[in-house]
């Protein structure tokens, strides 16, 4: 080998690349990582001080009729069951703590299998029983006022039907294979003569359903209009929530160690310190954006109401789910999807020969729906049935929307609420930085934050 690199030198005319670049310094990049994504949420939310590490949201008093939401056991047509517990999200049965007496509610629902297409309540009718939807898809339709057949919107797991005794004002019909429990109405005034607790429980809810309020569900403040001459007005107040909810702040923490040898010797032309602290915070804020969508407590999947949360009419996103979704609020500035979940929607108003805009956001060419940017975010999950969902959102202070929660000027703060503190030298020369990021979100009222749910990306 020896002998054929001197060979080579005595043919060559001038020096060689390869021996050149020993003398040479390499042009080189700084170092690249695969995991950075745009991280849109966290530019788009406006930040708001958190002084105190907390934020209390005020509202005005609202009479809370449970979440609607129930759940359900086993995992299959003969296994399933209701969880009891959670009955008490039924606003016919909130307030209800009692695990016996839930339990007892749970034993008389009669549970029946619906094939695909199979009517489960009929427009006009009796509304005479309380149906849970346990698995599966329904529609609701009714006439329209010109002959035609107006389309409700779907319910799926966890819904329920019949919360009033008046007729049935839609038809229900399974879209898919379904799985209900339905309680007979007949069967709650013979429940209730065997419990005193569940009698005055219903005696109460009927007296808080009298109870004045708007159609948000909050204590309704009296207004006088249209009189004449010298009319008696109204005496009124804004009744508050005695307990709001308050949001804390958060934290994602690392400790980033660097060998005091390399920040000593290798730091030219690159200062090695700078580009590993460079690259830790970047995964940070990563963890930060994925907790703000994640997180049971803040995460802004877990944070929707319930009244906010809407089902496909057919599986995957059309441009009449997104139009569904848009008009739930008022001044929605965007919306967030898992990229799969934008090309489906494209692969739909592509088949419906609809051709969406695009809207330029911080220089950036992205999708729109009606105005509205659609940003990515591959951190909103996808389940192992190719669904995912699609996020609606209002932000900032003044529109009552949904705000990121920060601090700034914490000591050692090297991004706004983000700081990097020296920690020392252990006895391996080692250099610790505990690198630490604080936030939350807080949704200010319900309809500033919407959810399109099982949306399918697999078509």
């Amino acid at each position: 080998m020896t002998e054929t690199l001197e060979q080579e030198q005595q043919e060559n005319r001038s020096l060689t690349t390869g021996a050149a670049r020993k003398l040479a310094t390499t042009t080189k990049s700084v170092p690249h990582v695969q995991a950075t994504t745009p991280r849109w949420l966290l530019r788009s939310l406006p930040w708001v001080e958190a002084r105190g590490a907390a934020y209390r949201v005020n509202r005005r008093l609202t009479y809370e009729g449970g979440t609607g939401k129930v759940a359900f056991g086993g995992t299959s047509a003969a296994t399933a069951e209701i969880i009891p517990p959670t009955l008490a999200e039924l606003p016919l049965f909130a307030g209800i703590r009692n695990p016996a007496l839930l339990q007892a509610i749970a034993q008389r629902f009669v549970k029946t299998e619906h094939r695909q297409g199979e009517v489960i309540a009929q427009e006009g009718t009796p509304a005479d029983r309380l149906i849970l939807i346990a698995h599966g898809k329904v529609t609701r339709t009714r006439a329209g006022k010109y002959g035609h057949t107006a389309d409700l919107g779907p319910l799926a797991d966890g819904d329920h039907l019949g919360d009033t005794d008046t007729p049935w004002p839609f038809t229900a019909t399974a879209a898919t294979a379904c799985i209900t429990f339905a309680l007979p109405r007949a069967e709650l005034p013979q429940l209730a003569s065997q419990s005193p607790e569940l009698a005055a429980h219903l005696a109460r809810h009927a007296t808080t359903k009298t109870k004045p309020r708007n159609k948000k569900g909050e204590a309704e403040i009296e207004v006088a209009s249209g009189h004449e001459g010298e009319e008696d007005l109204p005496a009124t107040f804004a009744d508050y929530d005695l307990k709001p909810r308050e949001y804390e702040l958060h934290v994602a923490q690392t400790t980033l160690q660097v060998h005091s040898r390399v920040a000593d010797l290798y730091n030219d032309p690159m200062n090695q310190v700078e580009h590993q602290l460079r690259l830790t915070i970047a995964a940070l804020r990563e963890r930060q954006e994925h907790e703000l969508l994640n997180n049971p407590d803040i995460g802004l999947l877990h944070s929707a109401d319930f009244s906010q949360r809407l089902h496909t009419r057919t599986g995957p996103p059309t441009p009449d789910d997104m139009d569904e979704l848009l008009t739930r609020r008022r001044k929605t500035r965007f919306f967030l999807a898992h990229p799969r979940a934008i090309s489906a929607f494209g692969r739909e108003c592509t088949r419906r020969r609809l051709y969406p805009e695009t809207a330029q956001v911080e220089g950036k060419t992205v999708h729109s729906w009606r105005g509205v940017p659609i940003l990515p975010c591959d951190k909103i999950p996808l389940t192992a049935h190719s669904t995912t969902s699609i996020i609606a959102l209002r932000t900032g202070e003044k529109d009552q929307g949904v705000i990121g929660l920060h601090q700034t000027g914490i000591p050692d703060e090297f991004e706004p609420g983000l700081s990097v503190r020296f920690m020392g030298i252990d006895e391996q020369a080692i250099m610790s930085y505990l690198v630490s990021a604080y936030y939350s979100a807080a949704v200010l009222v319900p309809d500033a934050l919407g959810i399109l749910e099982n949306v399918e990306i697999g078509h």
